[in-house]
């Protein structure tokens, strides 16, 4: 815990060095922790959180960032982001993050300038630098720092850290956007976002709470961890699941014996496309 400390300290300086921060904050663990921190070293009045509001981010996700913001006193303002416009984010190639955080950063590098400040944060973690994360490349081009990695965090070192702290979501699930249950190269439109996040939150609605469901055009396909897939073969769950998302327009609804792997759809990445954190922010 020591170390972990020393680490919070140094992500402390981090801040401490700027006048001011505007934080990408989504609502998840890795975000909310990056705010908290800035608040602790900055103060919230010379602190802004921004959250992109998009078809691509679901509502309970939204309203989740405004309470959380509200809980830890910060400044907060939602934008909108039309992502979705850009002909390469609709593609859906194996670079769609790149458009999407070019987007988002464009925005905050706008807002940053009506607010008079330089330093733009996002919640990226050092447990991102082995994955393909091209995100990590539009970061880097628009001059946006991600101090968590900086500090040398990873994902379990920051959940350690936040229940320390007391935050409410310390163990919350990765929630990336909804674009990412699209199978690469298949066009993103707004209503197979509309699609996901209906048939997911039939899901929660049951009480699952880590699974996706990947948009394969008629087929949904559910990845559960081993332990609840007993729970969706219950009859009258079964059921109630296959009668929501055929009402949604999913024709067949298929259970993956694989089960739940976030990122899962990254394995179609061929190994020359992938981008990593590391060689794209140029740490």
């Amino acid at each position: 815990m020591n170390e972990i400390k020393q680490k919070y300290a140094t992500l402390l300086d981090i801040y401490r060095e700027q006048s001011g921060a505007i934080i990408a904050f989504s609502g998840g663990i890795d975000s909310t922790f990056a705010l908290k921190a800035a608040i602790d070293a900055l103060g919230s009045e010379r602190v802004l959180a921004i959250t992109a509001v998009s078809a691509a981010v679901p509502a309970r996700e939204r309203e989740e960032a405004a309470q959380l913001a509200d809980e830890l006193g910060a400044r907060h303002r939602f934008v909108d982001s039309n992502e979705i416009e850009r002909p390469g984010y609709a593609a859906n190639g194996f670079d769609r993050c790149f458009h999407c955080k070019s987007e988002l950063y464009e925005i905050l590098k706008h807002v940053a300038a009506q607010e008079d400040q330089r330093f733009i944060a996002n919640g990226a973690n050092v447990d991102d630098l082995g994955d393909h994360r091209p995100g990590q490349t539009a970061a880097a081009q628009n001059g946006v720092r991600s101090p968590l990695i900086e500090a040398g965090f990873s994902k379990a070192e920051i959940r350690e850290l936040a229940r320390e702290f007391g935050l409410r979501i310390w163990d919350k699930p990765a929630s990336p956007c909804l674009s990412s249950r699209i199978p690469y190269n298949t066009p993103v439109t707004v209503k197979k976002l509309n699609q996901v996040e209906s048939a997911e939150q039939i899901l929660r609605d049951l009480g699952l709470r880590e699974f996706r469901v990947r948009h394969h055009e008629r087929i949904a396909r559910i990845e559960a961890r081993a332990e609840d897939m007993p729970k969706l073969l219950v009859e009258s769950t079964r059921a109630k699941i296959v009668a929501g998302f055929r009402e949604l327009g999913f024709l067949y609804v298929s259970l993956d014996l694989g089960g739940f792997q976030s990122g899962n759809l990254n394995r179609e990445v061929p190994a020359g496309e992938r981008s990593s954190g590391r060689k794209d922010s140029g740490l």
